[in-house]
């Protein structure tokens, strides 16, 4: 095979083009497209490999192989030579194949006489599509200028396969964005919606993958990547120094900017062919592949820092912003790699539902997304480059699956469940006014959770009591800056009004671990859920603590005032805490402000350490809450965002319940008033449980009222009581079996 030079591989990618404008059937395609690579880098075969599914690659063309094993030949991913490209994306060369570990002789091919093989992925921004084989008689290694001049043959194969160009007749390949995709993800907000896609950064489309002018392109590169430099430069020069995290990722997207192996990959690409636009995606989709294979968090990061900002050069190169004239759909479901909570909150609750390629379960994304009362599945993978807009798509947020252009039977069976759950609806509307009164005559009393003024409107219709827990570091999260004090006082007043005579808990400052505000310097923790978070910062910061609380005393302006410290893991904590709140009453006093007339200050108990903590702590406290997310996973130690660890556990383990009623008893004994907050309070058989151990008050999001509410109707706490008993002594595991038989029992 000779060296290959900038006229042959531009010839070549000129052929391939050219190829490409007839009308020709897919399979022929394909055929023509082997043929040309052989004859065009004088090798003795050359063959398309491209996956069915996502575990198995398919012969799909040879020139040089027997023709009978096209579409015959199958290998799973990782198996044979072939696979192992697949698997990793990364090529393989070898003087003698046979010898290569990992080898798999397959008869049917006949390539047994060709010894040299060249194998380089098919990718198209991370998403592996098949791979490009060339293969020779004479023992040879390729060199470097070859395996690169085939990874750009490999890089326009793979647009041509995104764009559909080898699918039809005879080819058992669909075509793409059409046929129906059923993906699994996380659920982060329970729900379900129908509606047409709306991409938050629709893809860019490149049409011209091969250039006539070198010269020219490598201009365009240039003039673009100038641009990109001159933008970077002015963000970072009104970004000033704030926000230390953002100016990292400004600092790297500068280096990348300005890096010279970076830009001369792209201008290798374009001097063998390629477009400025294709160079910039081939660059893009190596640095995707290199992603899925690092470890390192840090360097993931700034892979992923690269990859956004070619996203920018592309934007540049082909005029293509994020505004592509298209209109937004009735029924919008938001579908983006990943989403900011400001950007979330833009959108507002127009959209139906949200799907995310990564997000984490308790990111900014996710609490807007709780707070807008809207389905969320994160962790999809490949839903950005399956998914076009308007394409008609179903979220299931309570199982964590979407449907993307779902066939009838599917989209039926969805509607049926979405039309029994509304019916359920409208059942439990009819106990909007009645109390969560169960048959033994306990009454356990239901609050809604809140982060978002949007939320209190939906108060007086959810059947709340009160709002058990306002997330007051939204207003936080959602800015560049800090919030002025002003500000705050009118947001929390704002809350006060739209709650009327229902109380609200305000939960001071919840920051740290997945919740960072970008203008606050962030420690380098290695654990940050156990980490530098919540009352801990408000205590070593107290500047802003303290201005939090005069926001609050000032907007309650002669109301009842309740407020809660998160994450109090030891008594002192929560005294330095208290004491901090009662300085700032007196210093109202004395500056003449209206002071609340009422005020209780209570701690949420989500570390085990609390429960043990002295009685007086108990006796000086207000009110507890347990803040059940947090409280699980230190006592399972088992990581909330971690799905390989995080579903092992149950609310109902009977050592947590156990765990839980010593809480109870305490809480008891002192007549410390106690309530949970957290996702599993909105679970109906999981409250059951928890109002059987005597916890008379949960918080939970307003959609999950009635179906609690109308379970404890029909319940009789006494005998919940009793049936957890019978499981702690006969030593079971979890309550949860029994429970569910009990529930089977109840009748309306």
């Amino acid at each position: 095979m000779p060296h290959r030079t900038e006229t042959d591989s531009r010839k070549l990618l000129r052929r391939l083009r050219d190829e490409m404008a007839l009308a020709n059937p897919g399979q022929e395609r394909l055929d023509r497209i082997t043929t040309i690579i052989t004859e065009s880098m004088g090798v003795d075969v050359c063959s398309i490999y491209l996956f069915r599914d996502v575990d198995t690659l398919e012969l799909c063309a040879t020139e040089g192989l027997k023709p009978e094993s096209v579409h015959q030949t199958r290998l799973r991913l990782g198996e044979g030579l072939v696979g192992k490209v697949a698997r990793f994306a990364r090529p393989v060369n070898t003087a003698n194949a046979p010898a290569e570990r990992g080898f798999r002789y397959m008869p049917e091919t006949g390539e047994e006489v060709f010894t040299s093989f060249l194998g380089v992925p098919i990718q198209r921004l991370g998403e592996r599509l098949g791979v490009l084989v060339v293969q020779a008689k004479d023992p040879r290694l390729y060199t470097d200028d070859e395996i690169y001049g085939l990874e750009v043959v490999a890089m326009v194969i793979a647009e041509m396969t995104e764009l559909g160009a080898f699918t039809g007749e005879g080819t058992s390949f669909a075509t793409p964005h059409q046929n129906p995709a059923m993906l699994r993800g996380v659920t982060a907000q329970e729900g379900e919606a129908e509606g047409q896609v709306w991409l938050h950064q629709p893809r860019v489309v490149i049409t011209n993958l091969v250039n006539d002018d070198s010269r020219a392109e490598l201009l365009r590169l240039e003039a673009a990547v100038e641009t990109l430099r001159v933008s970077i430069d002015q963000l970072l020069a009104s970004a000033g120094t704030r926000d230390k995290d953002h100016m990292e990722v400004l600092q790297t997207y500068r280096m990348f900017a300005h890096s010279r192996g970076w830009m001369k990959r792209m201008e290798e690409d374009i001097r063998l062919g390629l477009s400025a636009e294709a160079a910039v995606e081939k660059e893009q989709s190596t640095a995707r592949a290199r992603l899925e294979r690092v470890p390192d968090a840090y360097i993931r990061d700034r892979l992923h820092d690269l990859d956004d900002l070619s996203n920018r050069l592309l934007r540049i190169l082909t005029g293509q912003g994020n505004e592509t004239g298209a209109e937004m759909p009735e029924r919008p479901i938001l579908v983006a790699r990943n989403i900011g909570p400001g950007e979330l909150l833009e959108y507002g609750r127009k959209l139906r539902g949200v799907v995310l390629e990564e997000g984490a379960v308790g990111s900014h994304a996710t609490i807007v997304a709780r707070a807008l009362a809207i389905p969320l599945v994160i962790n999809v993978p490949r839903i950005t480059t399956e998914a076009l807009n308007g394409d008609h798509i179903l979220v299931d947020g309570t199982e964590g699956v979407v449907h993307l252009r779902p066939d009838d039977t599917i989209s039926s069976a969805f509607r049926d469940k979405m039309a029994m759950q509304a019916k359920a609806q409208e059942r439990y509307a009819s106990l909007r006014d009645k109390p969560a009164q169960a048959r033994c005559g306990t009454t356990v009393s239901l609050k809604m959770n809140a982060g978002l003024l949007a939320d209190l409107p939906s108060l007086p219709n959810s059947g709340a009591d009160a709002v058990g827990l306002f997330r007051t570091e939204l207003q936080f999260l959602v800015q560049d800056r800090m919030p002025k004090r002003s500000d705050l006082v009118a947001n929390y007043a704002r809350v006060l009004d739209a709650a009327a005579q229902r109380k609200v808990y305000f939960r001071t400052l919840d920051i740290g671990s997945d919740k960072v505000m970008p203008y606050m310097n962030r420690p380098d923790e290695p654990n940050p859920a156990m980490g530098w978070r919540a009352l801990r910062v408000g205590l070593d910061k107290p500047g802003v603590l303290r201005m939090q609380l005069q926001a609050l005393i000032r907007a309650a302006n002669g109301r009842a005032l309740s407020v809660m410290f998160p994450l109090v893991a030891t008594a002192s904590e929560f005294t330095q805490a208290r004491d901090t709140l009662l300085r700032e009453i007196e210093r109202e006093r004395r500056m003449g402000h209206t002071l609340p007339e009422k005020l209780e200050i209570g701690a949420m108990l989500e570390t085990p350490s609390l429960a043990y903590a002295p009685k007086s702590f108990f006796e000086a406290v207000d009110f507890i809450s347990i803040g059940g997310n947090d409280l699980k996973q230190f006592f399972f130690a088992a990581d909330r965002e971690n799905e390989l660890v995080r579903k092992r556990y149950d609310t109902l383990n009977v050592s947590f319940l156990t765990f839980l009623q010593v809480i109870v008893d305490r809480c008891h004994e002192t007549g410390t008033d106690l309530s949970f907050c957290g996702e599993d309070a909105g679970r109906p058989v999981d409250a059951l449980a928890l109002a059987g151990i005597g916890i008379a008050s949960l918080s939970m999001r307003p959609a999950s009222i009635g179906p609690v509410k109308s379970l404890i109707r029909r319940a009789n706490l006494i005998e919940v009581s009793e049936l957890i008993a019978r499981v702690q002594a006969r030593g079971l595991e979890s309550a949860r079996p029994a429970l569910l038989d009990y529930v089977a029992m109840l009748v309306d």
